[in-house]
């Protein structure tokens, strides 16, 4: 595949034309805006939410199919090719790209928030049913499921990349079919860039709000648009050197800083904390979980109207699948050489299992405090999600040390975040290239950026973050047809293996 160049591409052009008026719309008339994708955010969720819940079960079967079936052993490359990083790199950059900022943001704040406003209107709030309860959605949406898209994604990508020595766009792995027809292909793709900007453009700028959060708490900085415009700009110069030095060196150093700067709080948190409590979350949560895998995973509310499951559930996967076509594809570009087998055990049971253990520390320790301490986390959660990390720092040892390596650990994640975003958008608008110019991949990081500030100023956030979610309709289904695609490719490719086998 060569090095196409992205400003000779209609994707790149068509694709930056509609979100950069999308965010003038956002920023001019931010209220406007929000009330519009709010409105269509709504609709989809109401009478598609069915929908989305039933396709994420299918992907969680069709993985498990697949990575069990006579196809596990197969290689996403060459039969003779072995895996190009390490367990421990794979692992990180997997954790890194798929949602290692937003896990220490809600690691806390979504089971204190379950355990403030109960999933099930019949629990009493903040008491010691509904702090089970929040421990067992927390793991639930942290696991299994919401991987299940990055994984479908980065595995028929993957597929076609290494093993087909194919491009490996979104629109590439439906021919099989769709067929072959270059303004659907383009238009697909178009939509998976659009997505792609607007999703990390929010998420880098929620993250900065939760920098300031952090510097406030740690040493009154005020919380200012003059602080938040610092902190990108110091963000956007990290992650265009970061960009520069290319995957092995950039990405890859800032995934294992990540991975292990996460297992070091971790370790912290499980010793300080209430260690025996923890381990005992841990087990209840996962034996909830399993439990009530089915229920949750089909889970509506049709005879009572309760909009929960939507505003929380339905939610993730609509985000999910809407950050699917760069998540996968950056997935995917990290697992070459595994075996189909390997790489699902990897994408959707270690990720999922660190998050669990993320949780269970973290919002154990901080349902703990609440249960048994008399402490106040929950209301301050439920005042300001931002809040909820450094207000359970309060009560372990070193407050100022954790504080300041986890606003360290905030700011590397969203750096890899980016870094791996505009390595993805820089392939995806150069015809699926695997080494994308440098000037595309800063022209991108420039407009991230540049979004997420714009914004921030005008206070679009919130309504960028609920139109980038309205792509995930389409998107879902054209993840049900990858997987069909994906279906066809690998039995005809495994018995044409086969029959060469049997002809030597």
């Amino acid at each position: 595949m060569k090095n196409n160049n992205s400003f000779k591409n209609p994707v790149f052009y068509v694709s930056a034309f509609i979100v950069l008026l999308l965010v003038v719309i956002g920023a001019t008339t931010p209220k406007k805006f929000g009330e519009v994708a709010n409105t269509l955010f709504n609709f989809t969720t109401n009478n598609f939410g069915w929908f989305y819940l039933l396709a994420v079960f299918v992907f969680i079967l069709f993985l498990i199919a697949i990575s069990f079936s006579k196809f596990g052993k197969m290689r996403l490359g060459a039969a003779d090719s072995k895996p190009e990083y390490s367990f421990f790199t794979w692992i990180g950059m997997l954790f890194s790209a798929g949602f290692g900022a937003g896990l220490v943001f809600w690691g806390v704040a979504e089971p204190m928030s379950h355990f403030f406003n109960t999933p099930f209107p019949e629990l009493e709030s903040m008491s010691e049913e509904s702090a089970r309860v929040a421990m067992g959605y927390a793991f639930f949406h942290w696991g299994i499921s919401q991987w299940s898209v990055f994984a479908v994604v980065g595995l028929v990508i993957a597929y076609l990349q290494f093993k087909k020595k194919e491009r490996g766009l979104i629109s590439t792995s439906i021919q099989p079919v769709v067929g072959k027809n270059r303004v659907l292909g383009d238009t697909i793709d178009s939509l998976a860039v659009i997505a792609t900007v607007m999703g990390v453009a929010t998420s880098l700028g929620l993250g900065i709000l939760q920098m300031n959060g952090g510097l406030k708490s740690v040493f009154d900085v005020p919380t200012s648009i003059w602080v938040q415009i610092g902190i990108a700009a110091v963000m956007l110069i990290t992650y265009l050197i970061s960009s520069s030095t290319g995957l092995d060196r950039g990405i890859k150093w800032l995934s294992n800083i990540n991975l292990g700067l996460c297992l070091l709080l971790l370790v912290f948190v499980f010793l300080a904390g209430p260690t025996v409590f923890i381990l005992n979350t841990f087990v209840l949560g996962l034996g909830d979980y399993f439990t009530n895998f089915v229920q949750y995973s089909l889970r509506l509310t049709p005879y009572s109207g309760e909009s929960w499951v939507r505003d929380w559930t339905i939610f993730y996967w609509a985000w999910s699948t809407a950050w699917s076509p760069f998540v996968g594809a950056f997935v995917a570009r990290v697992s070459r050489g595994r075996s189909i087998r390997q790489y699902v055990v990897g994408v959707l049971v270690v990720s999922p299992a660190i998050a669990c253990l993320w949780i269970a520390a973290f919002g154990g320790t901080a349902l703990y405090s609440d249960l048994f301490n008399g402490t106040s986390i929950a209301e301050a959660v439920n005042a300001d999600v931002a809040v909820a990390l450094f207000e359970t720092y309060q009560h372990l040892p070193f407050t100022t040390i954790l504080s300041l390596l986890s606003i360290f650990l905030i700011f590397t994640f969203l750096v890899t975040s980016a870094d791996s975003a505009t390595y993805i958008l820089g392939s995806m608008t150069s015809r699926g290239s695997l080494n994308p110019a440098l000037l595309t991949k800063i022209v991108w990081g420039v407009l991230i950026t540049a979004i997420a500030v714009v914004l921030l100023l005008a206070g679009g956030l919130e309504a960028l973050q609920t139109a980038s979610l309205i792509s995930a309709l389409p998107f879902t289904v054209i993840l049900l047809i990858m997987m069909i695609s994906f279906l066809r490719m690998i039995n005809k490719d495994y018995r044409k293996t086969k029959k060469e086998e049997e002809n030597k």
